[in-house]
């Protein structure tokens, strides 16, 4: 029961909060009256069974508690008659001035309101990851390639300068709505990359998720026809998501892109994603979204990782590295150039990356240190590389890639495809 109270809670908490600030108007009530409602889930369904649709429960449960609340508090009193059953269709059926109409989706409208231009865009977006995405501080602080005691601050203080500055939560109106779609973008983004690569626990990927995020970019796209970042977002969760069915094998283990079957990726996802990426790619000049929707289309235009072209792929992401520099971009733009030029070039640069400290708290750059040292016979290195990694990985289908992985240095394995390349 604590699992599946634990499952339900994951699923459903980003949905029934973004439900509860579109009817209340106010996160900290909405967040409140759902950790009640949450509290009284754990004492009642262990004696019964899970509610046939547990979302409208928590809602049903949660908006009472906030009816409760405003009526012990006078100060608050005024906002009662907004709370009352009759008045609730009313107020979610906002006129079509504010904005309502112009965004099909219940989430995605509470998305654009949540990235109010009056916050920085890091806290747009970790603001509403966390709250309105229902992901934990954790998997936004590894998104964010920092620590959860930083964003668990900047989330404070995004909400601290909402609530002091009465910054309502209004739909924005369609004309406000480019000024807010870099964030929203973002948002989607880190969403998709969370739930495609998991921070922590036994499952590498959650498809369900995966699905939602590749849902609210298409109404995105609908939405904002001519917003080329728009539509390369949506060409690149198509072709990252075409290969989903490759990435694991019978056993639930990891297989890495350079040791797919591709003939196991998505035909359909692929011809859409690469439909998309020409449209995207013809606003000049390209943003970060379109190149790296380009980088996933060579991709997926290679037969094998030999045949892939890593010259074109290289020079992409040294694109994408002068208008949107971070040190994901070098990472892979390393990787990328150790694939074409050889893997003692790429480990010169991994040894830069790794000496800014920017990756610091990520097993993604000691793991490609420990590839690149494995293909060049340096085991012992790559083994003290792969313990580090070890260290810093959560995600357990990832550390069992590791551990097989540093196995095969010392116990050689007859798989030709783990052969050192």
């Amino acid at each position: 029961m604590d699992r599946e109270l634990g499952r339900v809670f994951r699923a459903e908490h980003g949905r029934v909060l973004a439900r509860l600030v579109s009817l209340l108007g106010d996160l900290d009530i909405a967040e409140e009256a759902l950790a009640d409602a949450c509290l009284q889930a754990v004492r009642r369904w262990p004696a019964a069974a899970t509610p046939e649709h547990p979302a409208a429960w928590l809602t049903t449960v949660a908006r009472n508690a906030a009816i409760d609340r405003i009526r012990r508090e006078r100060a608050l009193t005024g906002k009662l008659a907004l709370l009352q059953p009759e008045t609730v269709m009313a107020h979610t059926h906002t006129p079509p001035d504010t904005g309502e109409d112009d965004i099909p989706d219940e989430r995605l409208r509470l998305f654009f309101t949540c990235c109010h231009p009056a916050l920085a865009q890091p806290a747009q977006v970790a603001l509403t990851l966390r709250c309105l995405a229902g992901l934990t501080t954790a998997e936004v602080a590894r998104l964010f390639l920092t620590r959860e005691p930083t964003i668990a601050q900047r989330i404070v203080r995004a909400k601290r300068k909402i609530r002091d500055a009465a910054i309502p939560y209004r739909i924005p109106a369609r004309t406000e709505l480019p000024d807010r779609l870099p964030a929203v973008l973002a948002v989607l983004y880190l969403l998709f990359t969370e739930r495609y690569a998991a921070t922590a626990g036994p499952a590498q990927i959650r498809p369900e998720l995966c699905d939602e995020a590749i849902r609210l970019a298409r109404v995105l796209h609908h939405l904002l026809p001519d917003q080329a970042e728009a539509t390369a977002l949506l060409a690149l969760l198509l072709l990252t998501d075409a290969r989903r069915p490759a990435r694991l094998d019978a056993t639930g283990h990891l297989i890495t892109l350079d040791e797919q079957d591709r003939t196991l990726w998505d035909p359909s996802l692929i011809a859409e994603g690469r439909q998309l990426v020409v449209t995207a790619l013809q606003a000049r000049p390209p943003g970060p979204f379109a190149l790296q929707a380009a980088i996933a289309a060579v991709h997926a235009d290679a037969p094998s990782s030999e045949a892939t072209d890593w010259p074109q792929i290289t020079a992409l992401y040294g694109l994408l590295a002068r208008i949107a520099p971070s040190p994901m971009v070098d990472l892979n733009r390393a990787i990328a150039i150790a694939m074409a030029d050889g893997p003692a070039i790429g480990l010169r640069l991994l040894d830069q990356l790794q000496d800014t400290g920017q990756l610091a708290r990520s097993h993604l750059l000691p793991a490609a240190r420990a590839d690149l040292l494995r293909r060049l016979g340096r085991t012992a290195e790559a083994i003290a590389a792969y313990d580090q990694a070890l260290t810093l990985v959560g995600n357990d289908t990832e550390r069992d890639y590791l551990t097989r992985r540093r196995q095969q240095l010392t116990q050689p394995s007859k798989d030709p495809r783990h052969d050192a390349r």
